[in-house]
């Protein structure tokens, strides 16, 4: 049985849509400090994936760094701002400049997380994968201002992104 949920699991990841044009190049930041980047993340959009469907208010919160590693909590509520908190926890290691390896919960392979930008005061992030299937703008808050939405789509865009697919987080 457990043989055929990471199946399923697999197959869903693997058969997701792609939100980016894999001919564009995806580049992430040259440099990425964990330490200005640990902390909590409200998700202000992101592009459809099977494993936040229903999911609102979504945060992501990274630990300090230690040997190369920084813990990772993503929480969710179902359905709406005030449902159900589902969790999943888990660690990350760097694999190259502004590129993490993700492994969560029981998930049985790490996930790519490539940082494609962040301001300079720390207070924003564009997050995406090379395989186009997912890609995230973070911020401090829940309510970004509208300057800074255009400078992470812009990102997102350069990077081959579909915009016209991007959900916007209801918190």
């Amino acid at each position: 049985m457990r043989a055929l949920a990471v199946l399923a699991l697999t197959l869903l990841v693997g058969c997701g849509m792609v939100w980016r044009d894999t001919d564009v190049p995806m580049r992430s930041v040259t440099e990425l400090d964990l330490e200005a980047y640990a902390g909590r993340w409200y998700e202000v959009a992101r592009f459809p994936v099977p494993f936040q469907r229903g999911c609102t208010a979504t945060t992501a919160v990274y630990g300090p760094p230690e040997g190369g590693e920084i813990t990772v909590l993503n929480t969710c509520r179902r359905g709406t701002p005030d449902g159900q908190v589902s969790q999943i926890a888990g660690r990350a290691n760097v694999v190259g400049p502004g590129q993490l390896r993700v492994r969560l919960g029981r998930i049985p392979f790490p996930g790519a997380y490539w940082v494609l930008w962040v301001a300079p005061d720390h207070g924003t992030a564009v997050v995406g994968v090379p395989n186009g299937r997912a890609g995230w703008i973070l911020h401090r808050s829940p309510d970004i201002p509208p300057a800074r939405l255009a400078q992470a789509r812009a990102v997102l865009d350069a990077a081959g992104y579909d915009l016209s697919q991007l959900i916007m987080t209801e918190h």
